[in-house]
């Protein structure tokens, strides 16, 4: 008899908080964001509760106001490595765009890091869709969508190719003989496709899990083939149980298709989380958070996502009818965004508000600890999430508040461990080791 299905809970990290407010409260530093200090402080506390990892999403560039919030401003996957000096247990994940890197370096960077950690890494794959980024790496725009994905599954086939590169018994280390590694074991992947030349091998041995977590958080058609064909996690954008069940549902058929299972995958939406005591707390607080936030930038943030001049977005009127779809911007935040927007009838201002004064397109959690715990474990037990990526309007207080008081009440509903099982991030997932494949990635045309 299988063991009862167990809940996912990752630490979506937003440095001070979900709310771009969240640095002027008093329990926060403005130095929080670039603070090693803090930053290992919240790993360990997520880790007390037993949350299956820690993510640092990145964007390689400045934000368009830097003036009002904190940012992603450290490398992730080096600020990981002093998480995992740290730690033993909580896995972790970090942003490295497909556009933007090579693939030996990242599949070295990853690796490196699952020694490092003990097996805990994850690589969550991006294309980035960002015009300030593409300024920064000599391109005067983003490169178009099919083109930036038709890139993204090439790369994902390479590195996992290069990961595959060795086989587990590959290192001898054998005294006596003096035979260290034994080559027949150890495969040039040999790839020439249309985006990259790579001849391996990986330079670096298999690491304690096998290989890293691939994660995969894009919701657009190309994103969801790039998950069916490579992810282990899937974070996701889901306002209502309903939107949840439809991606889950669409997902799962691409795996089937892809000739996978739908238990390979993991798929986490993210959640904003808003606590207090009671109720009228929570909304109070919520209330105090929204209203440190200028409303012209919630407005300018609102319009990036829709990819739409500010000036077209009246405050106190719907969304305008005629926004186009974005075909080279991020698809994923946009369908969010507009079909909050439709549901529930709401205006410019309420869209804002909904989404953290701009500094989330994730749903809002607003309640009593007990009240999060119910729609958690209601959104679960439906069986359209496996889980969720926390993320806390204020870091500095949010987090504890949610480890001292909800995660007790999901262990007593019986769905989330009192204790890690395993060592690896695969452990706390779930997921079996990687069958070593041994193959070519599959080259594009030249």
């Amino acid at each position: 008899m299988s063991p009862p299905r167990q809940l996912h809970l990752n630490l979506n990290f937003m440095n001070a908080g979900s709310y771009s407010s969240a640095w002027r409260r008093p329990e926060s530093e403005a130095t929080d964001f670039i603070d090693p200090a803090f930053l290992v402080r919240q790993a360990q506390l997520a880790e007390r509760g037993t949350f299956d990892a820690v993510f640092l999403a990145d964007n390689p560039a400045l934000p368009d106001r830097p003036d009002l919030r904190p940012y992603q401003a450290l490398e992730p996957t080096i600020v990981l490595a002093a998480m995992a000096a740290a730690t033993t247990h909580i896995g972790l994940i970090a942003t490295l765009s497909t556009t933007y890197n090579e693939p030996y370096n990242v599949a070295r960077r990853f690796a490196s890091l699952d020694h490092v950690s003990g097996g805990r890494s994850g690589w969550n794959i991006v294309t980035t869709a960002e015009t300030g980024t593409a300024r920064n790496f000599g391109l005067d725009e983003v490169l178009p969508h099919d083109q930036r994905y038709a890139r993204a599954v090439e790369f994902a086939d390479v590195v996992t190719a290069l990961w595959d590169s060795w086989e587990p018994d590959a290192l001898v280390g054998d005294k006596e003989s003096g035979r260290f590694i034994d080559g027949s074991r150890i495969r040039p992947i040999k790839h020439r496709g249309r985006y990259f030349s790579v001849q391996g091998a990986l330079n670096v041995p298999p690491s304690p899990q096998g290989r890293p977590v691939i994660v995969q958080a894009g919701g657009s058609g190309d994103g969801q083939e790039l998950a069916a064909r490579h992810a282990d996690l899937v974070f996701s954008v889901a306002h209502s149980l309903d939107e949840a069940r439809s991606f889950a549902d669409g997902l799962r058929a691409r795996l089937l298709r892809a000739g996978r299972a739908p238990a390979d995958v993991v798929i986490c939406p993210g959640m904003v989380t808003i606590l207090g005591s009671t109720e009228a707390e929570a909304k109070r607080r919520e209330r105090e958070l929204w209203e440190s936030v200028p409303i012209d930038y919630g407005l300018a943030r609102l319009a990036r996502t829709l990819n739409v001049d500010p000036g077209r977005l009246k405050l106190d009127e719907p969304l305008p009818a005629d926004i186009p779809f974005p075909e080279n911007h991020s698809q994923t935040f946009f369908k969010g965004t507009v079909t909050l927007a439709q549901r529930n009838g709401l205006t410019v201002r309420d869209l804002v508000k909904a989404q953290g004064g701009g500094g989330t397109q994730h749903r809002l959690a607003v309640g009593t600890p007990e009240q999060v715990a119910d729609g958690i474990e209601a959104w679960f037990r439906s069986g359209a999430v496996d889980g969720f990526n926390i993320m806390p309007d204020v870091t500095a207080s949010g987090l504890e508040i949610f480890v001292e008081e909800v995660v007790p009440l999901l262990r007593r509903r019986g769905i989330f461990r009192e204790a890690y099982s395993g060592r690896t991030l695969r452990d706390h997932l779930g997921l079996p080791p990687p069958a070593v494949r041994h193959r070519r990635p599959v080259a594009a045309t030249v």
